[in-house]
């Protein structure tokens, strides 16, 4: 594959979570293009099981969607530095009021590669131990369960259209609830 340059990258706006980037590159085949780049410091989800099966879900208002979604608990690091397992575990509390017993990697996502460079790393939780929200001040969120089948159903009704949710799923489906793939 042929070098792709980059002649120039300049920083168009800072924002809370993200910033935005111009770049302009240089393309194998000698033209000159602007990229338009997303620099997110990174996030971490989290499939949380209770002992009956059921997984925690959280539904909350999205401004972007104008529209509530449920999603799997997730949230920003704290910092580039912040270990993505410890933003999960922490993420589940404050969204759930659940803590854990057990944690362990269950998949790695970007995304929207063509723009961003945000990864989501995603864990599933188990031992859980309900316990008390602790919610950001500008966050409503109402905890949910369902079964592996019902948030199948839902994901393939489109349902639930948010990704890292249905790779978190669709992720522990695969293999953990192999009966239910």
């Amino acid at each position: 594959m042929e070098e792709y340059k980059r002649l120039k990258r300049e920083l168009v706006a800072n924002g809370v979570i993200l910033d935005y980037y111009q770049d302009t590159m240089l393309i194998p085949n000698g033209n000159v293009a602007k990229w338009d780049l997303i620099d997110h410091k990174g996030a971490a989800a989290v499939v949380a099981v209770r002992e009956d099966g059921k997984l925690l879900m959280v539904r909350q208002y999205r401004n972007a969607l104008e529209r509530e979604t449920l999603e799997i608990p997730a949230g920003g690091l704290n910092g580039r530095e912040e270990p993505t397992e410890a933003a999960a575990v922490r993420e589940l509390e404050e969204e759930t009021g659940y803590t854990c017993g057990q944690v362990e990697l269950l998949n790695s996502i970007y995304t929207t590669v063509a723009f961003c460079n945000e990864k989501i790393d995603i864990y599933l939780a188990r031992d859980l131990k309900p316990g008390k929200q602790h919610l950001d001040e500008d966050e409503n969120i109402n905890v949910e369960a369902y079964s592996v089948e019902e948030l199948k159903q839902m994901i393939f009704d489109c349902k639930i259209q948010d990704s890292k949710t249905i790779c978190g799923i669709l992720t522990y489906a695969a293999k953990f609830a192999p009966e239910s793939a």
